[in-house]
């Protein structure tokens, strides 16, 4: 099987790396520039029509959806038990988590947008900077009170896909909320970029990052 993804430091192809290194499958790694055009060539175009990250091949067939391919790669290798198959106690609960993922990243991608993408002031709306923020927290609150009841990782059972695609989410948005009233997020997230797997999706030092900034603060209204 020929495993080819298309990805972008710190983009939300992070999730699909992070996956592929915690299966330890063998794969093709294309790193484009989130910064540059190159997500608009001609070439990358016939790929993925959307401009965006990840692209992931898998023998000439693409599925551009970080959380679907996240959910794929889980039902085609099973052995590797990152999945929670059909009939499974825990199947519900590992689909809703996993695509939870995306009511983290919608806001997390309007806080990167505003932040960083649009970068002169006069372009930014401070009043939907802070709505943006303190929608983030709210739907890391639930999170919070999964975790609550000791667990390590979203699942009762232990670490899944679903880490995946809602631990990238997690520790992005540490640079837009104070996870001061989020503890169990703040353990989670320590946890999760301990993994040696998460470690080995991280950026070269040396590359340009989407986010340079440890925290960004929302301007006053």
């Amino acid at each position: 099987m020929k495993i080819t993804l298309h990805h972008a430091h710190e983009a939300r192809s992070f999730r699909v790396l992070w996956l592929l290194e915690e299966m330890g499958l063998d794969y093709e790694l294309v790193v484009h520039n989130f910064f540059d055009k190159s997500l608009r060539s001609p070439d990358y175009l016939e790929i993925n029509p959307a401009a965006r990250v990840p692209a992931l091949e898998i023998d000439g067939k693409v599925i551009v959806e970080s959380g679907a391919s996240v959910e794929y790669l889980c039902e085609i290798f099973p052995e590797k038990g990152l999945g929670r198959p059909a009939g499974d106690a825990e199947r519900m609960e590992y689909l809703d988590m996993l695509h939870y993922a995306e009511s983290i990243g919608q806001h997390m991608a309007n806080l990167t947008q505003a932040h960083i993408v649009l970068y002169k002031p006069e372009m930014r709306s401070p009043t939907q900077m802070n709505l943006e923020a303190r929608r983030l927290h709210k739907v890391l609150g639930r999170l919070e009170r999964q975790l609550s009841d000791g667990r390590d990782y979203l699942l009762a059972s232990g670490f899944s896909g679903a880490d995946c695609a809602v631990g990238y989410g997690v520790e992005v948005a540490k640079r837009f909320v104070s996870f001061g009233d989020l503890p169990h997020c703040a353990a989670y997230g320590a946890r999760i970029a301990a993994r040696p797997a998460y470690q080995r999706s991280l950026p070269p030092e040396d590359v340009q990052r989407i986010y340079t900034k440890d925290f960004y603060e929302a301007p006053d209204v």
